[in-house]
């Protein structure tokens, strides 16, 4: 019953209020979304299908991260991308250090043919726990 109630919640949380970001350049259909901090944290706790993607660089991905998250810099994206997350329809979560750069990440994900992006800015905005290598 938890799991039902869990999931339904994500399915109403993935396709209700976010504010979609959409490209109407060639009328494409909006394919990554701004949701919170406590938004991903909910998909991260009820999905095991997700990639967590710290788009920031590797000393400040060294410095303080989310533990289970993997780093491609936003200016790399469009390089490694479809090498390393070769799965274009799987859930990924984006976030930099403040939201800017996630942003970016994620529109450039969306252009690569990502259709699940879901952009929660910056690791300055999350509650949670996080990790260090210092």
């Amino acid at each position: 019953m938890k799991i039902l109630v869990l999931t339904t919640t994500l399915f109403l949380i993935i396709t209700s209020c976010f504010n979609v970001k959409t490209d109407n350049s060639n009328n494409n259909p909006p394919r990554w979304q701004t949701i919170t901090a406590q938004e991903a944290r909910l998909i991260m706790e009820t999905s095991d299908n997700f990639i967590l993607l710290d788009v920031r660089t590797e000393s400040e991905f060294q410095e303080m991260r989310i533990s289970i998250a993997i780093l491609i810099p936003d200016y790399e994206i469009k390089d490694r991308a479809e090498t390393e997350l070769p799965d274009k329809n799987v859930i990924i979560l984006v976030y930099c250090r403040s939201g800017r750069r996630s942003a970016s990440a994620a529109a450039e994900l969306a252009r690569l043919g990502y259709t699940n992006v879901f952009d929660f800015g910056g690791i300055i905005n999350w509650p949670y726990g996080t990790v260090s290598n210092n």
